[in-house]
C-alpha cells in the first residue's frame, strides 16, 4: 500500500529522509558521502532549492530543504536517481 501524499508546506520547508531498500548501507565510504554532496551542489542551482542542514548516516541521509519553482519530490528524484547511477 503506498504511503499517503505528502501535504504542502505553507512555508516551502520539508525535512527529507531518503534510505537505502531495507535499511541496507548507501554510504560504505568517506568518498561515497562526498560524492553525494557534490550532487546536491550539482542539483542545487538547477533545482533551486536552499539547503537548511544535512546529515549523512551510513545507511540515511536526513535533509531540511526549502523548495522553490520545482516542486521538492521532483528535486530528490533528480538528486536520488543521479547517486544511485553512480554508486
Amino acid at each position: 500500500m503506498p504511503r499517503a501524499a505528502r501535504k504542502k508546506s505553507r512555508s516551502g520547508i520539508y525535512h527529507v529522509i531518503m534510505r537505502g531498500i531495507n535499511k541496507q548501507t548507501i554510504f560504505e565510504e568517506d568518498d561515497d558521502k562526498i560524492k553525494f554532496l557534490e550532487t546536491l551542489r550539482k542539483y542545487k542551482p538547477i533545482c533551486n532549492y536552499q539547503i537548511y542542514s544535512y546529515c549523512l548516516m551510513d545507511n540515511h541521509i536526513h535533509l531540511l530543504l526549502k523548495e522553490s519553482e520545482e516542486p521538492i519530490s521532483d528535486a530528490i528524484k533528480r538528486i536520488s536517481s543521479s547517486y544511485v547511477f553512480w554508486y
